[in-house]
């Protein structure tokens, strides 16, 4: 059972991973895979935590779910920010040095 634990978590960082690779041209999308290997990452610390029953990992999984809140809420913000000051968010055609 743990290993197939494993390889479901690493197949989903595998997907986020290779979603972003694939969908680096839009700033949402990007961002959406980014939050899915947040997600693998953070469903995997949580089990590893629960099956070990050590204390001392046990608040890790709330710090990292709320650094990838934080995460979100600034990628969204700068994604308003770019759409506005650049009128679209494909990252092909906007230059991050022209304000």
């Amino acid at each position: 059972m743990p290993h197939t634990l494993a390889e479901a978590y690493i197949l989903m960082f595998s997907i986020g991973l290779i979603g972003l690779m694939l969908h680096r041209n839009y700033l949402l999308t990007a961002l959406l895979c980014l939050e899915a290997m947040m997600l693998a990452i953070y469903i995997s610390m949580a089990l590893y935590t629960s099956m070990t029953e050590n204390s001392i990992f046990s608040s890790t999984p709330l710090m990292v779910l709320s650094f990838s809140a934080c995460e979100a809420a600034v990628g969204l913000a700068l994604l308003v920010s770019v759409y506005r000051t650049h009128g679209t968010t494909n990252t092909l055609n906007i230059n991050m040095l022209q304000c």
